[in-house]
């Protein structure tokens, strides 16, 4: 099928046939991702929000809500027109805030009436101008929101690790087409590769390989940082799913180098204690083993919370779509470091509070033979 798609593309460049279909309606969206706090009220963010800028929460509209649904659905906020540096057309910008701390900056750009190769040129050319260094508004944007939202953050973060994502939206052709038929007639693979030259077979059938229907009119075909999607009802719902598995990946990064720095201290700390005199040791021991507790606890409750974005039960596509996308992107791998992690600092503060607990039963036995001998001697000198 990818060989195909190729060769039958290839023929269509190569000779430049005038039926080419071109996209009627569609869009070039671009993502950026943030780690921005611990946690996020939600509920104070629509209240602080509301007066400033439109809000509200995101659900998902092909889907029932007991077949998929967000665990706690994000707030969106309209940030409305935008400018990129060298794109003809203005966008828009919508910013999207998670409860565990994560915020997603979206740039739409609306483009119509285009052939296949212009579109695909005009997607690639918004993403290297949402890439420029002073070219993107991303640190007016995130400013601009974070001032409305500070006091809803708990925890606010330093780090700022990002994520990005491209999608490119085909909502209409110029007639009527199957997914089958844009899979086997467009060439996809400019755009999912980003690159120029021409790819080895074996290269265009890894980019095709995760392509999904569920109508005979829809297309979603996913890469490890960008997506072609063709929605003719212009659902999004496919294009959400992403993201969530997008801010998944950001938090767990979070965390997993969050535990990369803590656990050399771990062993510093934990080295110290041992050389302290030995009452000193015991309380040294049993307070470092509180402050790991702490830390298992905070990471542990993060992480089921990012786990559980987003509930899937019974929408067979998009539950296809987002297992492919958290494959992809290795969510499940660094979840697993974070599991690993998190394991060696729980047997750690476990043998501590042993550790604790074992010194003051030796102190206490010591106390304990020590009063005896008083008693003994006491006895003997009065006696």
């Amino acid at each position: 099928m990818t060989h195909t798609a190729g060769a039958t593309a290839g023929k269509h460049r190569e000779h430049g046939v005038p039926g080419w279909p071109r996209v009627s309606a569609g869009s070039v969206v671009v993502l950026r991702l943030y780690d921005v706090a611990y946690e996020i009220d939600l509920a104070a963010v629509e209240t602080m929000a509301a007066d400033q800028l439109p809000t509200a929460r995101l659900r998902l509209s092909r889907a029932e809500p007991k077949a998929i649904a967000y665990g706690s659905p994000p707030v969106v906020l309209d940030l409305g027109s935008v400018e990129l540096a060298g794109v003809p057309v203005p966008g828009t910008a919508f910013a999207r805030i998670y409860d565990f701390g994560a915020l997603s900056l979206w740039l739409r750009f609306d483009r119509d009436d285009l052939g296949w190769d212009e579109f695909t040129a005009a997607a690639r050319a918004i993403d290297r101008a949402a890439a420029a260094d002073g070219g993107a508004p991303w640190a007016d944007l995130m400013r601009r929101v974070v001032d409305v939202i500070t006091p809803a953050l708990e925890q606010p973060s330093d780090a700022r690790l990002e994520e990005d994502y491209l999608l490119a939206i085909v909502r209409s052709f110029d007639r009527p087409m199957t997914g089958e038929a844009v899979l086997h007639d467009l060439d996809l693979v400019p755009f999912l590769s980003g690159e120029d030259r021409e790819l080895a077979a074996s290269a265009r059938a890894e980019l095709l390989r995760n392509a999904f229907s569920y109508y005979t009119d829809d297309l979603a075909v996913l890469t490890w940082d960008r997506a072609f999607l063709y929605e003719p009802r212009g659902d999004t719902d496919v294009a959400d799913v992403l993201e969530v598995a997008n801010a998944q990946l950001l938090e767990l990064r979070y965390y997993d180098d969050r535990l990369d720095r803590e656990l050399p201290r771990m062993y510093d700390r934990v080295a110290h204690a041992r050389t302290a005199f030995a009452p000193l040791a015991m309380r040294r021991n049993a307070h470092l083993a509180r402050q790991l507790h702490a830390l298992v606890a905070e990471v542990t409750e993060l992480t089921e919370k990012v786990e559980n974005a987003l509930k899937v039960t019974e929408d067979v596509y998009l539950a296809r779509i987002y297992a492919a996308a958290l494959d992809l992107f290795r969510v499940r791998p660094r979840g697993a470091a974070v599991d690993r992690k998190l394991t060696i600092i729980r047997d750690t503060y476990t043998a501590l509070f042993d550790e604790a607990a074992t010194a003051r039963a030796e102190v206490l036995e010591a106390t304990i033979v020590a009063l005896i001998v008083f008693e003994i001697v006491m006895a003997f000198a009065v006696g």
